[in-house]
């Protein structure tokens, strides 16, 4: 029962994130489309525009030969958008993956980049937090992931600059003491071997990777003198 309420509000929070991403582009084009007599050109839909029906196999037919339409370009961003953040690269991949023309990608995301849909630097913000909160990154792994997912290096530098030292040592301990309890009954060399493993893995340099892995084993009580 629990699951599905949870999937339930998953889903529920994917429809409106949809929504108001559409709404917010629907309302921009409005605002864009008034011409110099001041009278609002005709409205667009505000919902995301729905595939025609097809024969299996047309769809994988279509994108691999046929250039996709302005509406279908602009719903495939929207949906990509609905199911959580993408930094523009990813969005440019998946049109091209689409036959989007590469002039039409651009004008699409140039827009929702001016009404706030797309924009890189919040994508970063919210990465980097969340990859910190869920999995303790530190910086240099946070750096290859948003490289990989095309965000630009001044961005990457602007975002992790941000990063307090201290708090990202604090996060290491907090990491390599959940990790020791795990391993109680093992030697110190080995432990020291598998937290320092761990640490190198999610990006910590070694110098705190050192300090915290000698400072976690010698504070374990297993292994304090009497």
């Amino acid at each position: 029962m629990q699951s599905q309420g949870v999937k339930g509000q998953a889903m529920q929070s994917q429809q409106e994130r949809l929504a108001a991403a559409a709404a917010a582009l629907a309302a921009a084009e409005g605002l864009a489309g008034r011409g110099a007599s001041g009278r609002p050109a005709p409205a667009r839909s505000s919902t995301v525009p729905t595939r025609p029906s097809s024969s299996p196999g047309s769809e994988g037919a279509q994108a691999a030969n046929e250039p996709i339409a302005e509406d279908t370009a602009r719903a495939i961003v929207l949906r990509q958008l609905a199911m959580g953040p993408r930094s523009r690269r990813q969005l440019e991949d998946k049109l091209r993956q689409r036959s989007c023309p590469d002039h039409l990608a651009t004008t699409i995301l140039d827009r929702m980049t001016e009404v706030g849909l797309v924009d890189d630097q919040a994508f970063a913000q919210l990465l980097v937090r969340s990859r910190q909160a869920g999995r303790g990154l530190a910086k240099r792994a946070l750096a290859q992931e948003l490289r990989t997912k095309g965000v630009g290096d001044e961005i990457v530098e602007q975002t992790l600059d941000s990063i307090d030292p201290e708090s990202e040592r604090a996060r290491a301990a907090e990491l390599a003491a959940k990790k020791l309890r795990t391993m109680a009954g093992l030697g110190p060399t080995v432990q020291a071997r598998r937290l320092s493993g761990m640490l190198e893995r999610k990006g910590y340099p070694s110098s705190v990777v050192y300090s915290v892995v000698r400072a976690t084993i010698n504070d374990a009580p297993e292994h304090r003198r009497d």
